[in-house]
């Protein structure tokens, strides 16, 4: 089932395992997929003499297995065949148990993991074409592995249909939790654990000693802006922090890259390892999964506290923390997000197979949403509050000729229908005339742009009317030692290669305040 050169390269990853992972195979045979789940496991046993099977035939309907380690339950499980994307999750499963994975939370991360109450039982509902499904599961599996009172499945809806439509999981990844749905769509790590902690809370942060950590310069955001500013800052050979709650930030969510300048295609995962790889090549600290909580920028040493009780303290602060799909903020969107209500027309798009959607949204990203759907919908409406559509021409040309496409523009969406369970409609008003109407529909792709992530910072610094950081021609704001860099900011065009300059730019303004004395 395993192709030689796969295999190899398993071989190659695995050869320094040090402890024996069993998997703990349940099948019904009866079920064509268990032959497939055998096969595909007997090959990858074959890959170190570490592995090991061990099966148990039932008739349940069962297509899974666990991972144990020296003989010992990990808490993470596999319902389906992990492939496609998943077969990461698995060598990653694996690896970070051993403690060999690169993509392990740092101390200040895994205590509050730790720190978790209750006996949690996670199940991620996935599709194993999802780009966003992988991100969810691998960090939902640290999670077990961190914390004995925490079981993770992966489960293939494909594999699982029947489980699919009783709990009526219209996009993927669908997290549920002792039988709740938390979590749906794309998810890093922290927010994750945002939720695990809202919904089980932990321990509180007396139980642990305050963590204070002091730099140089911190820089908060992880994505083109911030890495920048991070990288030219260290090349000053100051000690440099970065705050963030993932490497790569927004660009993550992006599927291609056609304008960055002399890199003529990538994708966002690509670029953000690739971020990742050139902070790595500096002395820079990196603090992801982190969730701002309080800041003090007033004083000559900022300082910022984080979930989890950890404070940094700098005396130059650069703010990067980009941007966050912008929401309906409508009656009904909240209520059904995952049950009608999408935004990643590559991951929940084949739910709507067959069925009548709408994007909300004429730019660029909403265009091509809708370019994508009307290839498997049956139809597709595109909704725009001005009067006319935003996104490039070449873009309107190709949408206007598809046959099974409608656009209204001129309308808002003033409420998202439902039964309930599931989307029915959406209720739309003719911003002409006034009238009302409900369109009878499946599901709905919100695609109306980004949002400046601020909040934060309100009331410490000055914003424009829609949140951004009022910054100057040298990215600095009205407090000495707080810059602000890329989509946060009140830079105009919200693009990936002015966030890499607006950060450099600011990184260097930095140390010349620095050098002039100013801070």
């Amino acid at each position: 089932m395993l192709d030689q050169s796969i295999l190899q390269q398993v071989k190659d990853i695995f050869h320094q395992l040090e402890a024996d992972y069993t998997f703990r195979i349940s099948y019904d045979p009866e079920r064509p997929e268990s032959t497939q789940l055998i096969e595909f496991l007997n090959d990858l046993t074959t890959c170190s003499s570490q592995l090991h099977n061990e099966f148990a035939e039932v008739k349940s309907g069962a297509v899974e297995f666990s991972v144990a380690r020296n003989g010992v339950e990990t808490g993470v499980v596999f319902r389906g065949i992990p492939n496609g994307h998943e077969f990461t999750s698995l060598l990653l499963a694996i690896l970070n148990a051993d403690g060999k994975g690169k993509n392990l939370p740092d101390e200040g991360v895994a205590r509050r993991v730790r720190s978790l109450k209750g006996d949690i039982r996670l199940q991620t509902y996935v599709s194993l074409t999802c780009t966003n499904c992988p991100d969810v599961v691998q960090s939902l599996n640290i999670m077990a592995l961190l914390n004995p009172d925490i079981r993770h499945e992966m489960v293939d809806g494909a594999i699982f249909q029947a489980e699919v439509d009783k709990l009526n999981v219209q996009a993927v990844p669908a997290v549920f939790a002792n039988g709740k749905l938390v979590h749906v769509g794309r998810g890093s790590f922290g927010e994750l654990l945002d939720k695990l902690e809202e919904h089980y809370g932990s321990s509180t942060e007396e139980d642990y000693p305050m963590m204070e950590k002091e730099f140089d310069v911190l820089v908060l955001g992880g994505g083109p802006a911030g890495a920048s500013a991070a990288i030219y800052s260290a090349r000053k050979g100051l000690r440099v922090g970065m705050v963030a709650e993932r490497i790569g930030g927004q660009v993550k969510e992006t599927v291609g890259i056609e304008n960055l300048i002399s890199v003529p295609y990538t994708t966002g995962s690509e670029l953000a390892d690739n971020l990742r790889t050139h902070l790595t090549r500096y002395p820079v600290e990196l603090f992801e999964n982190r969730q701002i909580e309080e800041t003090v920028l007033k004083d000559k040493m900022k300082r910022v506290k984080v979930k989890g009780g950890e404070v940094f303290c700098a005396p130059a602060i650069i703010i990067a923390t980009g941007a966050g799909w912008r929401r309906l903020n409508v009656p009904g969107e909240a209520e059904y997000v995952g049950r009608g209500v999408a935004f990643c027309p590559h991951c929940d798009g084949p739910f709507y197979a067959g069925k009548d959607v709408a994007v909300i949204g004429g730019g660029n990203s909403g265009v091509e949403a809708a370019i994508d759907l009307a290839g498997i919908c049956k139809k597709v409406t595109v909704v725009e509050f001005m009067d006319t559509l935003k996104a490039d021409q070449v873009l309107q040309d190709k949408l206007r000729s598809l046959p099974n496409v409608e656009v209204l523009t001129y309308t808002q969406t003033i409420q998202v229908v439902g039964n309930g369970e599931k989307v029915t409609a959406l209720r739309l008003k003719d911003r002409a005339s006034g009238e009302e109407r409900e369109l009878p529909l499946d599901g709905v792709f919100v695609q109306i742009g980004l949002s400046a992530n601020s909040q934060a910072f309100q009331g410490e610094l000055d914003m424009s009317r829609i949140g951004e950081i009022m910054i100057d021609e040298h990215c600095r704001t009205h407090l000495p030692g707080v810059y602000a860099a890329g989509d946060v900011s009140s830079v105009p065009y919200k693009q990936i290669v002015i966030a890499m300059g607006e950060g450099a730019k600011a990184a260097l303004s930095a140390f010349d305040d620095r050098v002039r004395g100013v801070i």
